[in-house]
């Protein structure tokens, strides 16, 4: 693709061809494989997308209704491209498309070649060709339901009587037989039975002590994980494809907080919204229930006695950053835990890391990090805490002793903390996606119950002594983009779609955040400030990540007390290489539809 490589480009003057779509296989064709020019006729929306990425998983429920709307004219093909290791088994990408109700066709792409030939930077990106084979339009992030409507709409009208019109080329996959399906999370009920969220079947179902008899099932969700047991004998369930807590008393499910619909506003420390997004998980804390809000990149409460909800830390920018809980940044937390000593304990899925929340520090930060280094570092590295590496982890407990048990999800493996002595060791390997685990005193010895979700299954787990493992770490296999050290000019481009324009009676609606990995990467430019175009000058370091996040709020036109308004984020993060005669400029397209 010619022209600086981004997204949210309407391709309007110079018509390029469309590269070829080329990976490992095809899901959900039936067995065959898909070409550009089979598709000749139809519009195209490449969705490139992977699974761990919450923004990825909003994208699929976005585009579920103009599938539907358009499914004489318009094909959707989602293009896997992974970042974590785990993302580029064969067999994890065909559990996610079922897992995650993907219905059209997917081209597993896990040496990214097709990522690369779309000059993609972030998850997820979308694409759009027309039926003549060309690229009209890139963007990344969530949120372009409407733009793309709109799109669609027009190349309809310039297309007429050449739309190819009828049945995709989808082929649906056999159904599953398995009692459970992707069971996410696991809490102990009173009287020795168990109450597991089964998430691919929208239902959560109470087990008994040999964790495959059911005793019951309740339905009425919508891709539930969570769980936590109010000191009253009701259930909260984080019903996160939902964007809601529901509470269950007496097997009668209603709605506590949120809406149905998905938060799109920013929202601080201490304040609240009608609105949730993504909620992953949930742990009583306080007196009131902590909220992993893997959408919004925070940590949320809601009080069971006033029904309020309140942003407890997180500013909703991605990333790794500890301080108090009005500076520090989350990266998908989803899994939660609490100590004796009141200690929060978060797995923060999309950093690797495993971090820690304190109501009322009396030295240092709210908010630490235990192990973790960053968005693009991860692997099995065990030992010292400060070197030890996780691959994106989903549940934590905490184990009689006081240490911390992790659900290592993507390198299937239980982990564990010693905060004491500041040291990770493996308890547990060659599990299924281990999503959640569970202290079980009621076993001699005492074992630990893991959710084994890509094995669909609820197993016991005896803790051994804990085992050193020292295997490879991995970072994010993606081309670096070479540029020039020294001054550099970065610049976000973003267009409101149609019918909506920016919304500034109250000053500069947007946020440009930029940061560095390792920091010495940048040594002038780094920081949050408003506006689009930010002046940075690379020096001590050849290579590392540059991290940007972009923000900014569009209104609806029209009335403009009363105009809806949306707000649109996305965050990058581009390897850098520092190479004397490449561009001294970066351009990254918001959005442009």
């Amino acid at each position: 693709m010619s022209g600086p490589a981004g997204v949210g480009r309407r391709v309007d003057r110079v018509k390029v061809r469309a590269p070829e779509l080329r990976g490992r296989r095809w899901l959900n064709t039936g067995g065959s494989d898909l070409s550009l020019a089979e598709l000749r006729g139809k519009i195209v929306l490449l969705d490139f997308w992977t699974f761990c990425c919450v923004n990825c998983l909003h994208v699929l429920d976005e585009l579920r209704e103009l599938e539907q709307r358009y499914a004489d004219v318009l094909v959707v093909v989602g293009v896997h491209s992974p970042k974590f290791v785990h993302e580029a088994d064969p067999a994890a990408v065909e559990a996610a498309v079922e897992r995650y109700g993907v219905y059209h066709p997917v081209l597993d792409d896990p040496e990214l070649v097709t990522w690369d030939a779309y000059a993609a930077r972030a998850w997820p990106t979308l694409v759009v060709i027309d039926p003549r084979g060309y690229v009209v339009a890139q963007m990344s992030g969530e949120g372009h339901a409407h733009g793309l409507t709109v799109l669609v709409e027009e190349l309809i009208a310039s297309h007429g009587d050449n739309l190819r019109r009828g049945d995709g080329p989808y082929v649906a996959p056999p159904e599953p037989t398995t009692a459970l399906r992707f069971p996410g999370k696991v809490i102990a009920l009173p009287g020795g039975t168990f109450l597991v969220s089964d998430t691919a079947h929208h239902e959560v179902v109470e087990l008994e002590a040999d964790l495959v008899t059911e005793r019951r099932r309740i339905g009425d969700f919508t891709e539930p994980q969570g769980l936590v047991l109010l000191p009253d004998g009701d259930v909260v369930v984080a019903d996160t494809a939902g964007h809601r807590l529901a509470r269950i008393r007496d097997g009668q499910v209603t709605t506590v907080a949120g809406t149905g619909s998905q938060l799109r506003t920013r929202v601080e420390v201490g304040d609240s919204a009608p609105e949730l997004s993504t909620p992953w998980d949930v742990a009583l804390w306080g007196g009131r229930v902590v909220v992993a809000m893997a959408g919004t990149h925070q940590l949320w409460t809601w009080d069971p006695a006033t029904g309020a909800t309140a942003v407890l830390a997180g500013t909703t920018n991605e990333g790794l950053r500890d301080g108090a809980p009005d500076e520090a940044f989350f990266a998908q937390p989803s899994g939660l835990a609490v100590d004796a000593y009141g200690t929060l304990w978060v797995a923060d899925s999309e950093t690797s890391a495993l971090r820690s929340v304190v109501a009322d520090p009396a030295v240092g930060a709210a908010v630490t990090t235990a192990v973790g280094q960053g968005l693009f570092d991860f692997g099995h590295v065990d030992g010292d805490a400060e070197k030890a590496l996780l691959q994106h982890p989903l549940g934590v407990a905490v184990l009689p002793d006081g240490s911390v048990a992790i659900a290592d999800t993507y390198n299937g493996a239980i982990r564990r903390y010693d905060p004491v002595t500041r040291t990770v060791g493996t308890l547990a390997r060659d599990l299924a996606e281990p999503s959640d685990v569970l202290v079980d005193p009621s076993t001699d010895p005492v074992t630990l119950i893991v959710v084994e979700s890509a094995a669909h299954r609820l197993v016991r787990v005896p803790i051994p002594a804990s085992t050193q493992v020292s295997g490879a770490a991995h970072q994010v296999r993606r081309a670096p983009t070479d540029l020039a050290p020294g001054p550099l000019t970065l610049s976000v481009a973003f267009t409101p779609p149609t019918g909506q324009h920016l919304d500034t009676r109250f000053g500069d609606p947007t946020q440009l955040t930029v940061a560095a990995s390792p920091p010495e990467l940048l040594t002038s430019g780094a920081g949050t400030s408003t506006g689009f175009v930010r002046d940075l000058v690379f020096g001590g370091v050849a290579e590392g990540v540059l991290q940007v996040s972009v923000a900014a709020a569009a209104c609806d036109e029209g009335d403009g007390v009363f105009a809806a308004c949306h707000r649109y984020q996305q965050d990058w993060g581009i390897p850098v290489r520092l190479v004397a005669g490449a561009p001294a400029e970066l351009r990254l397209d918001l959005r442009a539809v």
